[in-house]
């Protein structure tokens, strides 16, 4: 019987799922258009940080302007920088097209090593 019934949900589904059904990392606008209120009151993150080494950041969405099906856009919000709030106000968000952006906190990826510090040379 729920063999049927996915037989059936997938007949109607497109093969490829829009963005707006998609779990995957993608630009800040198709992510914050998944969630109702256009995202407000998410937290998201750059997946690139991760791989960065930074943990606990994350920016607290306050308002949107979305269109072209959630594809663009403007994103306000509030910076958390390794845990403490950096900015007082809600400030527009940078990099919304450029970089990938995930729902949550950033975390550093298993097995990440930080690049040694360069020894100065003793003259």
């Amino acid at each position: 019987m729920a063999s049927t019934v996915q037989a059936a949900l997938r007949k109607l589904l497109p093969s490829q799922l829009p963005p707006s059904l998609s779990s995957l990392p993608g630009n800040l606008y198709e992510v914050l258009s998944r969630y109702p209120q256009d995202g407000i009151g998410q937290r998201v993150y750059q997946t690139r940080w991760g791989s960065k080494g930074i943990e606990g950041s994350y920016w607290e969405v306050t308002r949107t302007q979305l269109k072209c099906e959630g594809k663009h856009g403007k994103a306000w919000g509030v910076l958390v920088w390794k845990g403490k709030r950096v900015s007082e106000h809600d400030e527009k968000i940078p990099g919304g097209l450029k970089y990938r952006w995930s729902v949550g906190e950033s975390r550093v990826k298993p097995g990440f090593q930080p690049l040694p510090k360069p020894s100065s040379p003793s003259s």
